[in-house]
């Protein structure tokens, strides 16, 4: 069985102190296994810290995940925002690396009026030079655009699978909840979360799905898609149907939990997770 972690995006409510190093216990006290750093609004954390970071997380064996900021359009008319929307993914990719982060995602671009295909070329041009100035660092981190939660954003299944194809060190942050909230309600059944795993396995390896970065939560949508996270308990996010299929495909990796109730739904999922795999 491949070694699926379940954790917080961010530090858990429940943490007596406010930094990342005392989040990192406090999910270790908790039993969870991961957590992502959230630096979805700047990036503070300097180098000593992200070093001390590193070593509590390797001290508690808590892995580590990076959310880039969520101002970034790589299809911004602005060539200065596009540049900017480089730097901040560059940025979150350094500091993740030094906290011994494995996987930084983000959400890449905005379709406006363009051609999605048009999008997706600009997309896929600027993830190539980030990639390529990544490597001649030699920063090793996954860089993984996040499927998005409005028909706005660029981010579907098949878009964020081909970046994986077409570019290497390029891999999906599958959203499940983003998939329910973009469909209106689709995405929401153990044959719907297999067909996204298989497209994954299919085109990407069994290797992708061993070692997925993946994201979840309960989510209120409309027909313009996301509006807000929600406890799981408290939305329609069918998320022991999730769990069973990513045992069925014996997924590994990180499973971060982004609900309102943190490190409480984060534990559901865990105890859910446990109970179906006792069932095997």
């Amino acid at each position: 069985m491949s070694k699926l972690r379940i954790g917080t995006a961010g530090i858990p409510a429940s943490t007596s102190l406010r930094s990342s190093q005392a989040g990192i216990q406090r999910l270790a006290e908790l039993g969870l296994g991961c957590m992502e750093l959230e630096f979805v609004r700047s990036i503070q954390m300097k180098e000593p810290t992200a070093l001390d970071v590193k070593k509590v997380a390797e001290g508690t064996d808590i892995e580590l995940t990076v959310h880039a900021p969520y101002y970034v359009n790589l299809n911004s008319k602005e060539p200065e925002k596009v540049t900017a929307s480089k730097e901040r993914i560059l940025k979150a990719a350094r500091i993740g690396r030094v906290a011994g982060a494995n996987s930084v995602t983000f959400h890449a671009s905005f379709y406006h009026d363009d051609d999605h295909n048009i999008v997706y070329e600009r997309t896929k041009k600027q993830l190539i030079e980030i990639r390529t100035i990544l490597n001649d660092e030699g920063n090793t981190i996954d860089l993984r655009p996040e499927t998005t939660g409005s028909p706005t954003q660029f981010g579907t299944v098949s878009e964020i699978v081909q970046l994986g194809v077409e570019i290497p060190g390029v891999y999906p942050c599958v959203d499940f909840s983003h998939l329910h909230a973009r469909s209106n309600g689709a995405f929401n059944t153990y044959e719907e979360f297999c067909q996204v795993l298989t497209q994954i396995q299919e085109n990407l390896g069994k290797s992708a799905i061993q070692r997925l970065h993946m994201h979840v939560s309960g989510i209120d949508y409309g027909v313009k898609g996301e509006k807000k996270h929600l406890p799981l308990q408290e939305s329609d996010m069918a998320y022991e149907a999730l769990l069973q299929a990513l045992i069925d495909f014996n997924v590994g990796g990180w499973l971060i939990c982004e609900s309102p109730e943190l490190e409480n739904d984060a534990l559901l999922l865990q105890r859910a997770y446990q109970r179906l795999l006792e069932k095997e």
